[in-house]
Formats: C-alpha cells, sequence, structure tokens
C-alpha cells in the first residue's frame, strides 16, 4: 500500500507568470490519480513539485506524515518515470533496471533480486541483457516503468510516459500500468494531456485550466457532473454539443429556449442566460416527420463510423453544429432530414460564468 500525498496550497511563479495558482489535493494511499488539462495548464510543474524537482513558491508537499517540502528527491521515498524513458543507452537493461540500488549501495543479492522481480512482472526476462538501442518503444518504456519499481517507492510518479509511443503502444501501456497498480496497490500519480488516458487509467481525476483546479472528483463523475463548461468541453470524445440560451419560467415550469429550440421540463431553479450542454450519446435520432417527439429537425452533413458506434453530424437550426452518437447499423445518409431529441435529464446547464447548474429535485 502506497502514502497518503497531500498538498496545502501549493503553488508556483516564473517571474511575473503564475503557472500553479494556489492548490490544494489529497491522494490517498492506493490511489492511482490522475491530473489532466491541455498544454501550459500547470499539471508537469505540480508533478514536478511533489517529487522535489522544482521548488514551489507556496505551499507544501506531504507524503504520508512527512512534510518533505524541503527535502530532496532522494529523501522523498518516490519514484519519477518520464516521457522520454532516460534511459543510459551504454548499460544493458539489467544494469538500468539496477543503477539506482547501486548508486544507494544496496548489497548486489538484494539488488539481483530487485530487478528479477521487476523484470518478471513486466515480461521482462528475455531482455536482460539488451540494450536500448536492441529494444521497441513499448519495451523501453517498460524498462522505465522497471526501473521505478526496483526502488519499492512509497509513490509513483508519471509525466506523460506515453505521449511518445503510437496508438497501439498507447494501449498496451495503458493495460500495462492498470495492471501494475492493481498488483502493487501503490499510489500513483499521473500527469496527461489525454482525456481518454485519463478516463481509463484513473480511480480519481484532478482537472486544470491555467494552473487553477477546476474539478477533482471520479471519473465518471467528471464526465456526468462536470463542474464547469471547461471541463465539459475537455472530458469526452467527441466534445459536449453546446448552445447559447437562456432559461425562463413558462407555464409554471422552466424552459431553455435558444434559436430554433425550446427545451421544457428542466429541473433548474435559475433563471438568466446560460448555456446547454448535451453529450452525443443523450440525442437521439428520429424520423423527421415525428414532429411530436423530436425536439428540433436536421440535416447529416457528415458520417463517422467508427465500427462499435456511428457518429453522425449534425446541421441544427440557425446552422447550429450538432454531434449525435448512435448505432452503427443506423442508415443515416448525407443529406437526409432527421429528428433530433434531447434527453432532456442528461442534458446540462451552465450560468453566465460557465458553473454548471444543479438540478433541483
Amino acid at each position: 500500500m502506497g502514502s497518503l500525498v497531500r498538498l496545502s496550497g501549493l503553488a508556483k511563479r516564473f517571474g511575473d507568470v503564475t503557472a500553479v495558482q494556489p492548490l490544494d489535493l489529497a491522494v490517498e494511499p492506493g490511489e492511482l490519480a490522475v491530473i489532466v488539462g491541455p498544454s501550459g495548464c500547470g499539471k508537469t510543474t505540480v508533478l514536478r513539485m511533489i517529487a522535489g524537482l522544482e521548488e514551489p513558491t507556496a505551499g507544501t508537499v506531504w507524503i504520508g506524515d512527512r512534510n518533505v517540502t524541503e527535502l530532496e528527491p532522494a529523501e522523498r521515498d518516490i519514484a519519477m518515470v518520464f516521457q522520454n524513458y532516460a534511459l543510459y543507452p551504454h548499460m544493458t537493461v539489467r544494469e538500468n533496471l539496477g543503477f539506482g540500488l547501486k548508486m544507494r549501495r544496496v548489497p548486489r543479492a538484494t539488488r539481483d533480486a530487485a530487478v528479477g522481480r521487476a523484470a518478471a512482472v513486466l515480461a521482462l526476462e528475455r531482455l536482460l541483457d539488451r540494450k536500448p538501442a536492441q529494444l521497441s518503444g513499448g519495451e523501453r518504456q517498460r524498462v522505465a516503468l522497471g526501473r521505478a519499481l526496483v526502488r519499492e517507492p512509497s509513490v509513483f510518479l508519471f509525466d506523460e510516459p506515453l505521449s511518445n509511443l503510437d496508438a497501439q503502444l498507447r494501449l498496451e501501456m495503458r493495460n500495462e500500468i492498470a495492471a501494475l497498480h492493481h498488483r502493487l496497490g501503490a499510489t500513483m500519480i499521473f500527469v496527461t494531456h489525454d482525456q481518454v488516458e485519463a478516463m481509463t487509467l484513473g480511480t480519481r481525476i484532478a482537472v486544470l485550466r491555467d494552473g487553477v483546479l477546476q474539478q477533482d472528483a471520479a471519473p465518471l463523475a467528471v464526465y456526468r457532473e462536470p463542474a464547469n463548461l471547461f471541463v465539459a468541453r475537455f472530458m469526452g470524445t467527441p466534445t459536449v454539443n453546446t448552445l447559447a440560451g437562456a432559461l425562463a419560467e413558462e407555464d409554471g415550469g422552466t424552459v431553455f429556449r435558444a434559436p430554433g429550440l425550446a427545451l421544457r421540463g428542466l429541473p433548474h431553479a435559475y433563471r438568466g442566460p446560460t448555456t446547454l450542454g448535451v453529450r452525443p450519446e443523450a440525442l437521439a435520432l428520429l424520423a423527421p416527420d415525428d414532429a411530436a417527439e423530436a425536439h428540433f429537425v436536421a440535416l447529416v452533413v457528415r458520417r463517422e463510423l467508427l465500427g462499435s458506434e456511428l457518429l453522425v453530424h449534425l446541421d441544427g437550426p440557425a446552422g447550429m453544429a450538432w454531434i449525435a452518437r448512435t448505432d452503427p447499423a443506423a442508415r443515416y445518409a448525407v443529406g437526409d432530414r432527421v429528428g433530433v431529441r434531447i434527453l432532456s435529464d442528461r442534458a446540462h446547464v451552465f450560468d453566465s460564468d460557465g458553473v454548471r447548474l444543479v438540478p433541483v429535485r
């Protein structure tokens, strides 16, 4: 079991630029927490401050019951896996795996045993006598994982370790890391800009934007209950459909109105300018003459068949673009007109500041 990691008011400035606003975040022992956000949002800076590679401007870093803010990286009981593998090209896989332990003067027998265990976990036994130049990208990344694993740290830190791999290797390595976490029960903090990696790997996701924490929750909660419009747009592929309008009270109920659309029965008390957010799977496509069920009629302008699903791109009222996710066997052709029904119980409404409105039940 790994250690608790707690960040309290952690902040970083580079001259006049604020990279990370004061951040409070706790990663429980044994969690695999993912810090996700666009390039330049401060996520790698946060990870480097946890590792001791970057000095905070303010705040503290706790690992377990120790305040490690002033400690050197080697004193923090962490291991870090980088994007660029950082393997020694003149050393064999065996030597790369054991180098950190050798520098700490761990006895040879203990070192060899730790290398053997890591090689077995990561299926590296047959590669132990090869050098990095003789390995594929996926094998090199497994060696980088193994080098962290042999140290048996209380916390693993991953800095976008899969971004140099092709799509198939990324999938394989995601599975490797998830399996490793399951076997070890270790505390892991994984930084990425890829929301698919975040959703598939994390037991918790922390979303950053411009150095500010936007949401910290379980993956499904981040997807289904985004804290704000930024999170709704950033998490999910394809992105959420959005439409500017306003909430008003009509006939004793709440209606969202926008050009060409009136969506009734929304459980919100807010009144005023809002943005409607609808995930592609929350749009139902109907026959165009089914006026009783459809909220509007749209034109099919593009189809994306992805095997397990079909994405239908639509041109709706007032030129609004929509994307619907539907059954791959559906026979919607470019140029067809279709009725579109919004599943209102799965629609999100955001206020004028982009904050998601909580439904009143």
